[in-house]
């Protein structure tokens, strides 16, 4: 009897151990199932642009947090880093694409974002300036069309046409015209884009009276773009997903509209349509994008583009 009374204590202690073990590892499992997911939550709807609510989740390191949101009028979904430019441990990159042989002679060539932020090791990339020819093939020659200085080095001359987000070395960060551009050897990093769309808080006065080719007015595509705190003390970037179900693209008036309500007053388009991505590295390693890309006009396929900005650990 007193045999049988062990061994059924024993039983039991051993019983309770493995349920013990078994609810550590869901709280363990859950915890990680909420730390992968968060990235691709999005939060919404909110009634217009301007009427966006940020909640800012911190990322895997300080100074770097996202937002995802939609709006229903227009039918948008969103996706946006917001990055303390004075943290010690982050570094901004900027790369003119990917860097390849072609004939025997390094080529600047088309890269993904999610290779450029694999290839450098980084937390987070976009999409920055136009470039030429389009695909979505990585390794071929590409021509970025405007501005693109990495760590002091400029790989592409400014276009006279269009502006650029500048990272200077004394440490601010500014959206100025290409062609007023002067001293570039004052500039650690720059990315040119296509136009400003935000200053001073307000809408640029060419988005307010801008159309397309056609002339409709204030052309509706998928967005990449970026803004500056007031006080210079946040980098904002953005990309909003377009020509799908789900999301239908955005104005340049709207994308202003949205950078303004994450926190900036001044801002410019980059690169948008087919080449728009945003990439990020998850906390188990793994580098996903997190909006919907459109390459060709098909969900999910991802475009191999050129210059690319990045955050990286210092």
């Amino acid at each position: 009897m007193k045999f049988r009374k062990t061994f059924l204590c024993s039983l039991l202690t051993a019983h309770c151990s493995l349920l013990i073990a078994l609810c550590s590892l869901f709280i363990f499992n859950f915890s990680l199932f909420i730390s992968c997911t968060t990235f691709s939550h999005v939060e919404g709807p909110a009634a217009s642009p301007e009427a966006v609510s940020v909640q800012w989740t911190p990322l895997q390191v300080p100074g770097l947090d996202y937002f995802a949101g939609k709006v229903s009028r227009p039918r948008i979904e969103f996706y946006a880093l917001r990055v303390d430019l004075g943290a010690a441990n982050l570094r901004i990159v900027a790369a003119p694409g990917g860097l390849g042989k072609i004939n025997r002679a390094w080529r600047i060539v088309s890269t993904r974002v999610s290779s450029f932020v694999r290839d450098y090791g980084l937390i987070a990339g976009i999409n920055a300036l136009p470039f030429a020819p389009s695909s979505d093939i990585e390794g071929e020659p590409r021509i970025n069309v405007g501005l693109v200085i990495a760590d002091g080095i400029t790989f592409s001359p400014p276009h006279n046409s269009f502006d650029a987000l500048v990272f200077y070395k004394d440490g601010h960060a500014a959206i100025a015209a290409q062609s007023e551009i002067k001293d570039l050897d004052s500039i650690e990093n720059a990315v040119g884009g296509f136009y400003r769309i935000l200053e001073h808080g307000e809408l640029a006065p060419r988005v307010l009276n801008m159309s397309d080719s056609a002339g409709a007015k204030h052309p509706r595509h998928p967005r990449s773009a970026a803004g500056i705190s007031p006080d210079n003390k946040f980098l904002y970037l953005i990309v909003i997903d377009g020509r799908q179900i789900k999301s239908i693209g955005s104005t340049e008036a709207e994308t202003a509209l949205l950078l303004k309500a994450l926190g900036a007053t001044e801002a410019i388009n980059f690169d948008g349509g087919g080449s728009s991505a945003l990439a990020i590295r998850y906390p188990d390693g793994q580098i996903r994008v997190v909006n919907s890309p459109i390459h060709g006009n098909i969900p999910g396929r991802e475009r191999a583009v050129a210059g690319c900005l990045g955050i990286g650990n210092r």
